[in-house]
């Protein structure tokens, strides 16, 4: 055998080697087919064979895509058109299946699933007021679309990860009737909140009015009882004081009396010189005059 034979025989069986294997990456589904049929779909990261010629292979993403939709006019429960511009987070879990339904074309599949998201979304917007659509109810009708778009889907072999809106954009008549309404809203929100306030007020101040005069009638009661023992006490120490020198305490008391009597200039009093009041006056403590 000549050299030029074998030298093309080394190029054929390598071309065959080259041609009877493939690899599957982590971000990869793979389908080989024989004849156009599909056999295997499973297939895990990694190398793998296939028969030269009769069987082929196509590769399919299976990361997270967007598909960012176009604005679209749609209609809210009051029949006010509203823009909404939104973008899906889709991905394939069905690769077999997605092949079937879609030929493999991707475009197909994008068009498709343009199709289901913006139906849905129409939906969840014609049953909602223009309020409701651009108020935090956005999230449950986000979720709401996301959940009956993957369901919609399913038939397809995609998974909706996500439906998110980006903007709801309004007419300047619908601009200008939104912000009344919700400035209306907030009003009647902000008139409810002060009227909560002036209720709490009024009770705290009620229960601090109430708290006070507890406090006061405590220390009335407090004050009366000490005064009531202070002036026991006081009793009690002049009765002691008078049982140890009655004489004393006598003379002590008319001395008080006298003060009390003659305290001004002018006084004048007309009693008989032996009366009880004069008792310790002009005279010793043995009775001589």
């Amino acid at each position: 055998m000549n050299r030029p034979i074998i030298l093309i025989l080394v190029v054929v069986l390598a071309l065959l080697g080259v041609s009877s294997v493939f690899i599957v990456s982590e971000t990869e589904y793979a389908i080989k087919f024989q004849l156009g049929r599909i056999v295997r779909a499973d297939y895990t990261p990694g190398l793998h064979f296939k028969l030269p010629f009769v069987n082929n292979v196509r590769k399919f993403d299976r990361r997270v895509l967007t598909l960012d939709t176009n604005p679209e006019q749609m209609l809210t429960a009051e029949q006010k058109f509203v823009a909404v511009d939104s973008f899906v987070k889709w991905r394939i879990v069905d690769v077999s299946r997605f092949y079937t339904s879609t030929q493999g074309n991707e475009v197909v599949a994008l068009s498709r699933l343009d199709s289901i998201v913006k139906d849905r979304i129409r939906n969840q917007i014609a049953a909602r007021e223009l309020v409701q659509v651009i108020s935090e109810q956005r999230v449950v009708i986000m979720r709401d679309i996301a959940r009956a778009a993957n369901e919609a889907a399913a038939e397809f072999g995609i998974e909706v990860v996500d439906v998110r809106i980006k903007a709801i954009e309004l007419p300047d008549d619908v601009r200008e009737s939104v912000f009344r309404r919700m400035a209306a809203d907030r009003q009647k929100e902000a008139n409810l909140y002060r009227f909560e306030g002036r209720e709490s007020a009024e009770r705290i101040s009620a229960d601090a009015d109430r708290q006070a005069q507890i406090i006061l009638a405590e220390a009335e009661r407090d004050g009366q009882i000490i005064r009531g023992e202070g002036d026991a006490r006081s009793t009690e120490i002049y009765a002691n004081a008078f049982g140890q020198d009655e004489e004393f305490f006598s003379f002590y008391r008319s001395l008080q009396a006298y003060g009390n009597a003659f305290g001004g200039s002018n006084d004048v009093m007309v009693l008989e010189p032996s009366s009880t009041f004069f008792r310790y006056f002009g005279s010793d403590r043995s009775g001589t005059d």
